[in-house]
Formats: C-alpha cells, structure tokens, sequence
C-alpha cells in the first residue's frame, strides 16, 4: 500500500524559507515521479514543482528561481525548498506521487498517490 506524507509547513514572514518533505512508502520501484502542487482558497490546484524517474525536474515559471525540489532516494523522501516566501505562496501544498513517467509537472489525474497536505502561511 502506497503512503504519501507530506509535512513542513507553518508560518513565516514574506522573505523567510520554508523546506516542505515528503515521504513515500510502499512504491514498487525504486524511482518514482513526485510533484508538489498548492491549493489556495478557490482556485484549483496549480503545480510548482516535480521531479521525474529520471531525476530530472521541472519548476513553474511562478516561482522558478524561488522554489528547488531536490530529492533524497536513500531516504524516500522529496522536498520542496521554499526561498524568498511571498505572501501570495500561502496556500495549502500537497505531495503527489505516482509509479509512471510523467514529463513536466503533469496533471492532478496522472498521480495517483496524494499526501493529506501542509498548510504554509507566509504574513507581509
């Protein structure tokens, strides 16, 4: 059985740093396709960024430069480094994995595995 959790969130001031895990257990192989995607009040989810089996990964435009999602297989774990936070990063941000090659950040439909999401809250 697939578990994804994802955690690290909190509160900060606009230019502080955040680093968001995620944990991935019960996977078959032992690369897999992660993303970390956020949910505002209203609008859909949005992707930020994800890496891909083949480790290489991909940032929105949004937040490029800001925003890193280095990746640990030893430890199963995903992250997404959170620099230089605005106020309008606050959102819910959730972990998603799946087994399959996605390219890009993909789609919320092509991962099939979702953490239960972390709140970050980032005040000016």
């Amino acid at each position: 059985q697939v578990q994804v959790v994802d955690s690290g969130g909190g509160s900060v001031q606009a230019g502080g740093s955040l680093r968001l895990s995620c944990l991935v257990s019960g996977i078959t192989y032992s690369t897999y396709s992660v993303g970390w995607f956020r949910q505002a009040p209203g609008p859909e989810r949005e992707g930020d960024a994800a890496i891909g089996i083949d480790g290489r990964t991909t940032v929105a435009d949004s937040v490029k430069g800001r925003f890193t999602i280095p990746k640990d297989n030893a430890k199963n774990t995903a992250y997404l480094q959170m620099n230089t936070l605005k106020p309008e990063d606050t959102a819910m941000y959730y972990c998603a994995a799946d087994e399959k090659r996605i390219y890009g950040l993909g789609t919320l439909a092509q991962y099939n595995y979702w953490g239960q999401g972390t709140q970050v809250t980032v005040s000016s």
